[in-house]
């Protein structure tokens, strides 16, 4: 068993290393294509994970009349503190709102100093449980307190949740429409590679058949390559994955602005990383398998 194991993967090496140029050529499509899967893959890591941390600190703004007395602020204030789902409720005046802005906006500092007064109002914030964040009950509170008088305005961030979550489907199924075409592509790829392979190799396989070979003794030199190819493919388009993921935030990052943190790349889990290496080795076993039993006739 061992002299067969020996065997079959010094055939595969050889024949990868005879057959180099167009192997090379098998390895750079199948690369291409799982780079593109990868790609669109750490894009929807990034967008779930953006959805999670949004859901996680799920927050709600209700901004009030400026002309509000204090009793009435606090009146609203124990209102919405009542639901279960509600951790925290906090008062934010005029003032801490300016101060919030000059810090967070430095560069727009400028334009609230050139007003007469200050332009933001007194608001509240509520920060609701994780787990009700979803729920319709809180969508429910938030509609019923925007008709309540005093609150002129209510900044609710489930809508960019659910917009996350859209954006995640939208670039996997991108992705998917995109890396399967080019998967397909290099399973034809590596099936014409194996064919031509067998071309090459038709005087041996007749005197393997003459002193005995089994059909699948044959065959399994050229599964080997198959695998050997889709592997190879896949372990590099992995490791170009990863300098893309380091590089993009160095030229793209600063000119990206807002869209930064939304086009930040997160680089696949290990189950994810073994999902493209398995994707890899499956693409270039079906491949070599589906050509050596229409063209090899054992």
């Amino acid at each position: 068993m061992i002299e067969k194991l020996k065997f079959f993967l010094g055939v595969t090496r050889n024949n990868l290393w005879q057959f180099r140029t167009r192997n090379l050529f098998s390895v750079t499509i199948i690369c291409l294509s799982f780079l593109t899967v990868g790609i669109f893959l750490s894009l929807v890591n990034n967008l779930r994970a953006t959805a999670r941390g949004l859901a996680a600190n799920m927050s709600i703004v209700f901004y009030l009349d400026r002309d509000l007395a204090p009793e009435a602020v606090e009146a609203i204030r124990q209102e919405i503190s009542r639901p279960a789902f509600v951790e925290q409720v906090g008062l934010v005046s005029p003032e801490q709102a300016l101060e919030r802005f000059r810090t967070n906006f430095p560069d727009l500092a400028d334009v609230v100093a050139g007003l007469k007064g200050n332009p933001f109002p007194p608001s509240l914030e509520l920060r609701v449980n994780a787990r009700a964040s979803a729920s319709q009950e809180v969508a429910a509170f938030v509609e019923g307190l925007k008709k309540r008088p005093g609150v002129t305005d209510v900044l609710f961030n489930r809508d960019w949740v659910e917009k996350m979550q859209g954006f995640s489907r939208l670039a996997g199924a991108v992705g998917a429409f995109l890396g399967g075409i080019l998967i397909l592509t290099s399973f034809f790829i590596i099936s014409n590679v194996v064919k031509l392979n067998v071309f090459a190799r038709k005087n041996e396989i007749e005197i393997l058949r003459m002193v005995g070979g089994t059909n699948l003794f044959i065959r399994i030199p050229f599964w080997l390559e198959g695998i050997t190819l889709g592997l190879l493919g896949s372990l590099l388009s992995l490791a170009l994955l990863f300098v893309v993921i380091r590089l993009f935030p160095v030229y793209l990052g600063a000119s990206l602005g807002a869209l930064q943190e939304l086009l930040r790349f997160r680089y696949p889990d290990p189950g994810q990383v073994l999902a493209l290496l398995g994707g890899g080795a499956a693409t270039g076993f079906i491949g070599s398998a589906t050509s050596v039993s229409k063209f090899l006739k054992v």
